[in-house]
């Protein structure tokens, strides 16, 4: 209990750009209810985020793709190649992957600190 009294005092001392930023990402899921929906889960003594919260996290937190202007295509540019494009949800999955690895590495190492 003691750290979530920190953890909101920070949040709460953190001045007016916390308080646009959860604005801006509770727009994005209007309805969100994180324990009706299954998005965190009570393990332990403390909550831990599941991976359908995780996959909502990361939709809120994305930015806003923003619309590049369309290049007319000359008929000489027709046949040429069309470069790859970042493939964006493999890199999420990735980064996902990476972030709940060094988690479970904390999560190790302060078990095996007490």
């Amino acid at each position: 209990m003691a750290d979530l009294k920190r953890d909101m005092a920070i949040l709460a001392t953190s001045g007016r750009d916390w308080a646009d930023r959860t604005k801006r990402l509770a727009a994005r899921v209007p309805d969100l209810d994180i324990f009706s929906q299954g998005l965190v889960e009570r393990e332990n003594g403390g909550w831990k985020i599941t991976l359908k919260g995780r996959t909502v996290l990361e939709f809120m937190e994305a930015r806003p793709a923003v619309e590049q202007p369309r290049e007319t295509v000359s008929a000489e540019n027709r046949d040429a190649p069309i470069p790859s494009l970042p493939q964006p949800a493999e890199r999420a999955r990735r980064r996902r992957e990476r972030r709940e690895q060094r988690r479970e590495a904390r999560e190790r190492a302060r078990a095996n600190a007490s």
